[in-house]
């Protein structure tokens, strides 16, 4: 039930959008008559094992009194054991007693705890067993004949291979199931691939220590998320060794300084679950501010200008050529002006790639897939 009502009340909107409350009501109330019943079963189980212990303790004393003042009367018994057994039953029927009350907490413990060890017992996890701990990366990646797949039937990348030099930005297109953010998935390894290699500055990934090599990649995806805490502490992520004028300048850089000065409180304004009070390009802003105060050696942005609004957009094109300025990028967009910028275009198609190269040069391959995407997409935009 408590999982019925966080989903709901998080996507309240989305019901409320498609008129959907009295359905999602019917179902809270069926999910409720179930968890009332089962209170009321639990109730009438501990009714009747409460008097039942109480009649069987009760006669049991009252059996051991009956023979044992006949056993004290002919001498059989001494008074001190007639005396001392009604204090041994006592002891023995008060833990029985007791499992009534501690019955029902034994079962909202073995429900919580299938959960925990469901958690527990997952094996779906990227060991890290890497040594090596970069200070800084120079920004070399290349993905060497990689084969991935979510299960070992279906291939979602297939024998990709590419190479981007340090500082220089790569533009990733391709059409929805593509493999476009599965690239991005493997090269923070989130996930490890079946065949080949993935380097960066000629090192398997596989080789780094976790933490220090994500440490030193940034992400920046296209649903924002903002915990509960201020705008400071969203940025830096409760990270001590980031000072707050380091992260103003970083602000000022990204040109969002400004639109910060303006909420109440300024840096400390308190943005509520997920960034709820905040417009999706103000959410968006701050992504980027949190990517850049990281500094890192390798920036990816997977779509993130997809939901920006037109007055919000030449604020966050600042942005992002701020970003990706001296530092090799990994662009998934389907914006023109920042894949123009890219040096290269790698063009996915079903998990393979299709093309790879320049705007210019693509442009110029006949029947081309991104000739094709670049006439449907993008010269709408330049003639409006």
């Amino acid at each position: 039930m408590n999982a019925f009502l966080q989903e709901r009340i998080t996507g309240m909107r989305t019901v409320q959008i498609f008129n959907a409350e009295k359905q999602e009501a019917e179902k809270f109330r069926a999910i409720n008559r179930e968890y009332t019943q089962a209170n009321l079963d639990s109730i009438l189980y501990y009714a009747v094992f409460f008097p039942v212990v109480e009649i069987i303790s009760a006669a049991a004393l009252g059996l051991m009194v009956w023979y044992g003042a006949k056993g004290v009367i002919g001498g059989e018994v001494t008074l001190g054991a007639l005396i001392a057994f009604p204090i041994y039953i006592n002891m023995l029927f008060r833990p029985i007693r007791m499992l009534a009350d501690k019955f029902n907490t034994l079962q909202m413990g073995l429900v919580a705890s299938e959960r925990v060890f469901a958690v527990l017992d997952q094996t779906d996890r990227v060991e890290n067993q890497g040594n090596v701990k970069p200070e800084r990366f120079q920004g070399e990646v290349e993905f060497d004949h990689v084969w991935f797949a979510y299960n070992d039937e279906d291939f979602v990348l297939k024998d990709v291979s590419f190479r981007i030099n340090p500082g220089e930005t790569l533009a990733i297109v391709g059409s929805t199931g593509s493999g476009k953010t599965t690239i991005i998935n493997l090269l923070n390894r989130f996930y490890d691939i079946q065949k080949g290699h993935i380097k960066i500055d000629g090192t398997d990934i596989r080789e780094f220590d976790l933490y220090a090599m994500r440490r030193r990649v940034a992400l920046v995806l296209q649903d924002v998320f903002l915990f509960s805490g201020t705008v400071f502490e969203n940025i830096t992520l409760r990270d001590s060794d980031i000072s707050r004028e380091q992260v103003i300048e970083a602000a000022k850089m990204i040109g969002a300084h400004e639109f910060i000065q303006k909420l109440p409180g300024g840096y400390d304004y308190k943005v509520m679950e997920r960034g709820a009070t905040l417009s999706m390009g103000q959410r968006q802003l701050i992504s980027f501010i949190r990517a850049l105060v990281f500094n890192p050696d390798i920036l990816i942005l997977d779509e993130a200008t997809s939901s920006i609004d037109p007055e919000t957009e030449s604020v966050i094109q600042f942005a992002i050529e701020t970003l990706i300025a001296k530092r090799t990028s990994i662009i998934i967009a389907h914006r023109l002006s920042t894949i123009r910028h890219a040096n290269n275009i790698l063009v996915l198609q079903k998990g393979a790639v299709l093309e790879f190269g320049s705007h210019e040069s693509l442009l110029k391959i006949d029947d081309g897939h991104y000739k094709q995407l670049y006439e449907m997409q993008f010269l709408q935009l330049e003639e409006a």
